[in-house]
């Protein structure tokens, strides 16, 4: 086996090199002391996409907390599609908040109810953990991945993909919503969606269906007591915090909507954020990282106007 050694030390050191360039950011100009704010205030409203209303889910919470959730059909479309069926349909009036487990998740919907579906939803929608590569423009990460073999963006998205197998699939980060389902094969088909609100799940990639992320109100699901049940389910139904209504943007008054846009990860300013994300150089900063985590880096939003 002695006599191998070199060979295969070659080798693995041609996969190493191989693996730098492919996770290698090209260089970026970027101001000196630009710091991640600077740049977004910087951009230009060219640089930025609006989110359709109709990929805008509107949670009222009886509270009077607002949670928006961007929905993602390019990834999930059945399950998507699923889900603006029921809130057209007022599935979720009377549904409550019932789940909210420290650094993990905040669980809403019906509960497991017997409540009839509306026409048209899929009960057992197929399983969209992962879609394929084709007709995806992806923009690298720049650095490594522990969860995928490479990490990167793709229509405003922070997600992991396999080049050789052609597949690839939403990350779980803080503020991920998916959707409840219960053990295999079954794929959950709506009506019970949770958000991320502690350190990003990446383990539950390509596990569970990512369906959105909320881009506004994170604090009104993260800022719940804790259910002191298993899991984190609430003891009593008198616990679980009452939603209103769940609409769409789309349902809503025109003056009444909430309005989103995300950062074109195409875009220079896109590209000098990240660059800034890895390498902090402002006054703050003493020790640039070199390389930043796709859940500490996913693409700017911000409301639109």
């Amino acid at each position: 086996m002695r006599r191998f050694a070199p060979i295969l030390a070659a080798a693995a050191l041609a996969a190493c090199q191989s693996e730098t360039r492919l996770n290698s950011s090209p260089p970026v100009a970027v101001p000196a002391g630009a710091t991640p704010t600077s740049i977004l205030a910087a951009s230009k409203p060219a640089e930025w996409r609006a989110i359709p209303p109709d990929e805008l889910l509107v949670i009222d919470l009886r509270s009077g907390g607002r949670v928006v959730v961007q929905l993602a059909p390019a990834f999930a479309p059945v399950h998507v599609a699923n889900i603006q069926a029921l809130a057209r349909a007022g599935y979720w009036a009377g549904a409550a908040v019932y789940r909210v487990q420290d650094n993990y998740v905040a669980q809403w919907g019906n509960n497991e109810s017997d409540k009839p579906l509306p026409p048209g939803v899929v009960r057992q929608p197929p399983a969209e953990y992962e879609r394929s590569l084709a007709g995806l423009a992806v923009t690298p990460l720049g650095s490594p991945d522990s969860y995928a073999p490479r990490a990167g963006y793709a229509l405003g998205w922070p997600i992991g993909y396999d080049p050789k197998g052609g597949t690839a699939n939403l990350a779980h980060c803080y503020g991920s919503v998916g959707v409840g389902r219960g053990l295999s094969p079954d794929t959950g088909m709506g009506g019970e969606l949770y958000a991320v609100i502690g350190h990003g799940t990446r383990h539950l990639d390509r596990v569970i269906a990512v369906v959105g992320r909320v881009v506004m109100g994170i604090e009104h699901l993260s800022s719940l007591p804790r259910g002191t049940e298993a899991l984190g389910f609430y003891k009593e139904r008198s616990q679980d915090a009452a939603i209103a209504s769940v609409r769409l943007a789309s349902d809503l008054p025109e003056g009444g909507r909430p309005r989103f846009e995300y950062l074109d990860e195409k875009s220079a300013s896109f590209a000098a954020w990240l660059h800034v994300k890895k390498n902090r150089r402002d006054d703050f900063y003493i020790r640039p990282a070199g390389g930043v985590d796709l859940c500490n880096a996913t693409v700017p939003v911000r409301p639109a106007g």
